[in-house]
């Protein structure tokens, strides 16, 4: 029996807002694309035309967001202040907020947007890398992020003086995994079944910058990233694609076929 036959799916989260801190959900349902309302929107900066990542505007990562009954955005600033939806009240808070120019946008029927990163995740002096997300979504790579604490751990042992809360690395899904390895590398290419959903895991999720970022109750940290890049080829997670549609809910067993 694979060791992560009948681990539960310990956390599901989902992030409104492009790189603003997301929502902890007890279920989802999971579309073809991705978890249902996760990385919709974005915050786009009018004088590149590029979407806004936590890489470029650490600031990003103090507010937060949340899906209202309606589909609609709302985002909470760093000063506490709530702002709904979308349209020019709202492009005028997020501009005054970050001091420039910004529209928050729909990535529905979309194509890829474009972004970028730095070419050293420890040096935000170091070119900036222009990347195209897949059309839809403003995520990374691929529908899903999934994570395992057998993983934390396994960094946390290499350096135990940083917090490897699991909120750095933003994943959607979170797995209670035994031990201290990097599991979920093993599962590329092999169904995972929750709930009514089947994933498909296909490759490591290769971190960037935004692991050493600071955000609410975690101090900047450059040796968290240093950490997985030394002993882990620079990857935590598994990038998964969604194989058969449905519904997760917290607690529920994996399986792995």
């Amino acid at each position: 029996m694979d060791a992560v036959d009948h681990a539960p799916l310990t956390a599901i989260w989902r992030y409104p807002v492009k790189s603003l801190q997301g929502e902890q959900l007890t279920d989802a349902h999971i579309d073809a694309t991705g978890l249902r309302g996760d990385r919709c929107w974005g915050i786009r900066d009018e004088a590149t035309g590029k979407i806004l990542t936590g890489r470029r505007e650490p600031q990003l990562l103090f507010a937060a967001a949340r899906l209202l009954d309606d589909g609609q955005p709302e985002i909470t600033l760093p000063n506490g202040e709530h702002i709904r939806g979308h349209g020019p009240a709202v492009d005028a808070a997020l501009s005054e907020w970050l001091d420039r120019p910004v529209t928050l946008v729909g990535a529905e029927g979309a194509p890829g947007a474009d972004a970028e990163f730095f070419a050293d995740a420890t040096d935000d002096s170091s070119p900036a890398i222009e990347w195209t997300m897949p059309p839809g979504r403003f995520v990374d790579a691929m529908a899903l992020l999934v994570v395992t604490t057998a993983s934390l751990r396994a960094g946390a042992a290499l350096y135990p003086a940083g917090d490897w809360h699991v909120r750095r690395f933003r994943p959607n899904v979170l797995v209670e995994l035994d031990g201290g390895e990097w599991a979920e590398d093993a599962w590329c290419g092999r169904p995972l079944t929750a709930g009514t959903v089947t994933l498909l895991p296909r490759e490591p999720c290769v971190r960037c910058t935004m692991v050493t970022r600071p955000q609410p109750g975690l101090d900047r940290d450059l040796d968290i990233y240093r950490t997985i890049s030394r002993h882990h080829g620079g990857t935590l997670g598994v990038w998964t694609q969604v194989h058969t549609p449905g519904t997760v809910r917290v607690g529920e067993p994996l399986r792995l076929g």
